[in-house]
């Protein structure tokens, strides 16, 4: 058994343990000792940030909303994809995974927060959401480990038709939602698609090109013009 070397912990807003340790040479974060994220793995997340903005031109100056920062993977991918004058908010319930970012974990990503087009926005998504009117060019949804709530109990709003509704009208026209998942779901993509989206899903290795190991769900969601 790998040995776990404590780092940090913290609580959940749902007063559930949050831990950072280290393993075999890679941090691991966990929500009642579950696995939430691993250094050891990022290939799905740095995918999700290529189908979120396929529909750009490279460098572009999008408007990008980021919901979980993760260990910041998906939020430098998203950033090497856009231009000087891209505007990019992470939306991060768990201040804990902030500052442990701005600390040990930073160094996985290469310290993605220092990046001036960044913005972090502390709180639940839902919230920030509510307040966006097509504000956004592509959203990008990292918070549990699918279309059903893990990381906190309130998550589950965000899947079903009125949180789709909320990130349906955060999108400008045309606009494309990502949203990661350990799991295929084909109820979810008939939610998204009843909520006006073109919806697909593909299937990503969880370490990149290698041919090996977990395989994860990206599903896809484009705001319908009409």
């Amino acid at each position: 058994m790998a040995r776990r070397i404590l780092i940090a912990e913290s609580v959940t807003p749902d007063q559930d343990r949050l831990t950072l340790t280290f393993e075999n040479g890679h941090h691991v974060v966990r929500v009642r000792d579950e696995v939430l994220m691993s250094s050891r793995v990022s290939g799905s997340e740095e995918a999700m940030a290529a189908l979120a903005l396929s529909d750009l031109a490279p460098g572009s100056d999008a408007r990008v909303l980021i919901g979980g920062l993760g260990m910041g993977f998906t939020l430098r991918a998203v950033l090497e994809e856009l231009g000087s004058a891209a505007q990019v908010h992470v939306s991060e319930l768990l201040e804990p995974i902030i500052d442990w970012n701005h600390g040990p974990l930073g160094c996985h990503a290469g310290r993605p927060l220092d990046d001036p087009r960044v913005e972090i926005l502390v709180g639940d998504v839902m919230t920030h959401l509510a307040a966006a009117v097509q504000a956004y060019d592509a959203i990008v949804l990292d918070i549990d480990n699918g279309p059903e709530a893990f990381t906190v109990a309130g998550n589950n709003r965000l899947y079903a038709p009125s949180g789709l509704a909320m990130v349906h009208a955060a999108l400008r026209a045309g606009g494309v939602m990502v949203l990661w998942s350990a799991f295929r779901s084909g109820s979810f993509e008939r939610r998204l698609r009843a909520a006006g989206f073109s919806a697909t899903s593909v299937t990503v290795r969880a370490r990149g090109a290698v041919a090996k190991g977990a395989r994860h769900t990206l599903f896809r969601a484009k705001r319908l013009r009409a």
